[in-house]
């Protein structure tokens, strides 16, 4: 076997037609994490290897349970996996057991997938950089001295560096987009409520967040959000649509793509960004035209900002004034805090503003396009960019502004590799965003785009 492991459905299939062994793909898949995680820090809270080495040989023993029977996983560590500690990168949760699994890992333990450890995130899932004080930064494969993006680091450099063959992440600003971006892997975040998140606290005002999946190409993306879709009827806004991976075989229809570049010179960016994106898009099978800015940015980053802080206070303010928090966290928490409800409905009104604003842009396109990052990836000892070029950024996410337009409204996005740039020659990628329930067209798109390019094996790191 070669020493990285190869896509999900490969091994899937090789398994299911007895070509290898779940306990051999095991034993590679330590092997692996053994002479690579030492360097970028992906994988933490793994196994011990005789125990994992068992569960695979028991697998072998039994009858098929899924298309991820035998195949190893690590969960991101905001995700409970039972058995396995859960820190979110505090000190305040480390070491603390999770008594069972959420409803995403447990599905994937439904199709067979094997529980190996977690994958790293930054304190609280909070910045798109990878690092916290519980297990320290988690650096990009490509350039170790860089950073690896956020919250989904761990899983996307596990991923890249061809530990895993899948995994999963989660996305409230860009999270699983922006690492998919920096480490030449793909990354979805999925309609809104695609993927149920777990039945606690309140299940109605907080429509930001949510769990999606990230590959080294399309086919595999799309069976795992197959796998972690489906409704939960403890909770009121389940969506229920077909199956994506079918939809990948079928022809790529004539499709109208909207570049909104750099938002009508509102969004600073790196240079070399925007051209790197732009000369991808003329690769692609569609009928590409510019976007005029559709909605006043400020408008949708000052919702977005309070939306934010009003959910992230919902969940962290029991921590409020907790030393142990970092300022960050504790920044969202005290504003999310002093907000009236006149603002957060102010806030929820730009929201729906711009929902409808978008559900026409759809009338005219298929699919919008714009960059997955606004800077390169920075250094792995910097906390987050204070300035893109000239331009300063106000907060510790405002450098992320790219990913909000989708994030706010719930809308699908793929994050797909485009390539290498800027003056080190690092990945980056651009987002490919449709209307709501759209998942399967994004997914047909950049599995034709894989076809062509193939990034994430055409140009592994060398680690």
């Amino acid at each position: 076997m070669d020493a990285r492991i190869k896509p999900a459905l490969a091994l899937s299939s090789e398994i299911a037609l007895g070509q290898r062994k779940a306990v051999e793909l095991m034993e590679a898949t330590l092997d692996r994490i053994a002479a690579t995680n030492s360097s970028v820090n992906a994988i933490v809270s793994l196994r011990d290897r005789q125990s994992l080495l068992a569960e695979a040989h028991a697998a072998d023993q039994t009858d098929r349970k899924g298309w991820l029977h035998g195949i190893p996983i690590a969960i991101k560590d905001l995700a409970n996996a039972g058995g396995f500690p859960t820190s979110m990168g505090s000190t305040l949760f480390a070491g603390e057991i999770a008594e069972r699994d959420d409803i995403m890992v447990a599905r994937l333990r439904r199709a067979g997938a094997i529980v190996i450890g977690k994958t790293n995130t930054p304190e609280f899932g909070l910045g798109s950089h990878t690092f916290n004080p519980v297990f320290g930064p988690t650096r990009n494969p490509y350039n170790l001295e860089r950073s690896a993006g956020g919250s989904s680091g761990g899983a996307a450099v596990a991923l890249a560096s061809g530990m895993l063959s899948l995994a999963d992440g989660s996305d409230m600003m860009g999270s699983l987009r922006n690492p998919a971006a920096w480490n030449n892997v793909y990354g979805m975040r999925p309609t809104w409520s695609l993927v149920p998140s777990e039945p606690k606290g309140d299940t109605f005002l907080h429509q930001l967040s949510t769990n999606g999946p990230m590959a080294r190409n399309p086919q595999d993306l799309a069976a795992l959000l197959d796998t972690m879709s489906g409704t939960d009827p403890r909770q009121p806004n389940g969506r229920i649509q077909p199956a994506t991976l079918p939809h990948l075989s079928e022809e790529i229809p004539d499709l109208r793509l909207g570049w909104l570049g750099d938002w009508g010179g509102n969004l600073p960016f790196e240079n070399g960004i925007l051209d790197l994106c732009e000369a991808a898009l003329s690769d692609m099978p569609v009928r590409r035209s510019s976007v005029s800015p559709p909605f006043a940015s400020d408008r949708i980053w000052d919702s977005w900002i309070t939306l934010r802080s009003f959910a992230v206070a919902a969940s962290l303010g029991p921590l409020n004034g907790n030393p142990a928090l970092k300022d960050t966290a504790q920044w969202e928490v005290t504003r999310g805090l002093s907000f009236s409800a006149a603002e957060i409905q102010r806030a929820s009104l730009t929201r729906s503003e711009w929902f409808e604003t978008a559900a026409s842009l759809f009338d005219r396109y298929d699919v919008l396009a714009i960059p997955s990052a606004q800077v390169w990836p920075f250094d792995v000892e910097m906390n987050y960019p204070t300035h893109i070029g000239a331009c300063e950024m106000d907060t510790y996410h405002r450098w992320m502004e790219v990913v909000v337009p989708a994030s706010l409204i719930g809308l699908p996005a793929i994050s797909v590799p485009v390539g290498f740039g800027g003056a080190d020659d690092l990945p980056m990628g651009i987002q490919l965003i449709g209307q709501r329930g759209s998942d399967a067209l994004l997914l047909k798109l950049a599995a034709a785009w894989h076809d062509k390019t193939n990034w994430p094996e055409a140009r592994p790191p060398q680690l």
